[in-house]
Parts: structure tokens; C-alpha cells; sequence
């Protein structure tokens, strides 16, 4: 069965001005679009054509490299768009105490997020992940995401940050820390903590 792209969750400007309208219409209609094209064309016809995203991602290592970029891809995308919203908002709870248990403090788990986006070379992105019942932050390049048996680190994502270029530079050009700074303002902490208690069960 074909996968297909749902909508985003909210308006392309809903995330003005800290990511701009143009830049989601892009990201997600043209790049996103294109990860599931892709990936339908490289599974038709094979063992993995009735296999779920999960299943895809997990396997990562004993697939294709079109399988295993192009599932990424659209498994990463997929998470990103419902991480985010428009009004932002701050972590609470069970969560806001594991932050401030893993990193003293929000702040740190930015500066953190922050080191872990910026020193990925090339393209790639940043976690927020669950392992071992404790956060954790981790990067990984290209589409690869710590659900994959080829990561280096292993755990469940709460939260990503895409720090592939065209995820920031018609508004950031070069400039990704800034990037990395701003993003911080539209995320959407209650599904941030919704895969927290999910993944700490």
C-alpha cells in the first residue's frame, strides 16, 4: 500500500515569523512530497510494500539506501510537522522535571539541542530522545532517527530538529544557529510530553 503526505497540522504562516510561510510550503509540498514519492517508487514490487513506516525504520540496516532515506525522510517529517505549533507554549509536568533532572534547566536542554545541531556536519538532525527511562540528546545525519538499528545512539524521539538546509535558509541563510534559537518558540511542548509519558511507560 502507497504512503501518502497528509497535510501539516496547521496553516504554512502559523509558525511566523520564526519560520516563514514560504519556507514551510517548500519544506513540506516540494521536499516532504518527495520523500514519499520515492519511497513508493523504491518499495514497489518488494518485500517491503505492505510493511509500515515503523517497520521500515527500525530495519534500517538490512534495506535499501532509497528505502532507508526516503523512510526516514518521511518518518522524520512526519514527527517534526506535529512538533511544532504556532503559540509555543512551555514544557510542565513529569517532563519539565525530567529537563531539569537531564539538564538542569530548559536552557540547558536548548544549549544542548543547540551544540547537537550545530556540530552535525552536513545535514541531518537533532533529538530529544528517551533512553534507558532517562532524556537524552543525540544527532544523526542525513534521514536517520534514533529508532533505527544503524544509530549510533538508540532511544525513542520526543523531539527533532530538522538542520537540513531547506528547513531554514530562505529566512536564516547560513546562519543556523540562529535558526536553532528561534525554533524554540513554536514548539509544541504538550506532544513533546505526550511521547515522553508514552515512551516512560
Amino acid at each position: 500500500m502507497a504512503f501518502t503526505l497528509a497535510p501539516l497540522p496547521y496553516a504554512y504562516d502559523a509558525l511566523e515569523p520564526h519560520i516563514d510561510k514560504q519556507t514551510m510550503q517548500i519544506h513540506h509540498d516540494k521536499h516532504h512530497q518527495a520523500y514519499v514519492d520515492n519511497l513508493n517508487k523504491a518499495i514497489a514490487g518488494t518485500e517491503h510494500e505492505n510493511k509500515s513506516i515503523e517497520e521500515l525504520v527500525k530495519n534500517a540496516g538490512t534495506i535499501s539506501p532509497a528505502v532507508r532515506n526516503n523512510g526516514g525522510g518521511h518518518w522524520n517529517h512526519t514527527f517534526f510537522w506535529d512538533s511544532l505549533q504556532g503559540n509555543g507554549g512551555a514544557a510542565s509536568g513529569k517532563l519539565a522535571e525530567a529537563i531539569n533532572s537531564s539538564f538542569g534547566s530548559v536552557d540547558g536542554l536548548k544549549e544542548k539541542m543547540t551544540a547537537a545541531g550545530t556540530t552535525r556536519f552536513g545535514s541531518g538532525w537533532a533529538w530529544l530522545i528517551v533512553k534507558d527511562g532517562k532524556l537524552e540528546v543525540s544527532s544523526t545525519p542525513n534521514q536517520d532517527n534514533p529508532l533505527m538499528d544503524v544509530a549510533e545512539v538508540k532511544g525513542t524521539p520526543i523531539f527533532g530538529i530538522d538542520v537540513w538546509e531547506h528547513a531554514y535558509y530562505l529566512k536564516y541563510q547560513n546562519k543556523r544557529p540562529d535558526y536553532l534559537a528561534a525554533i524554540w518558540n513554536v514548539v509544541n511542548w504538550n506532544k513533546v510530553a505526550e511521547r515522553f509519558e508514552a515512551a516512560s511507560k
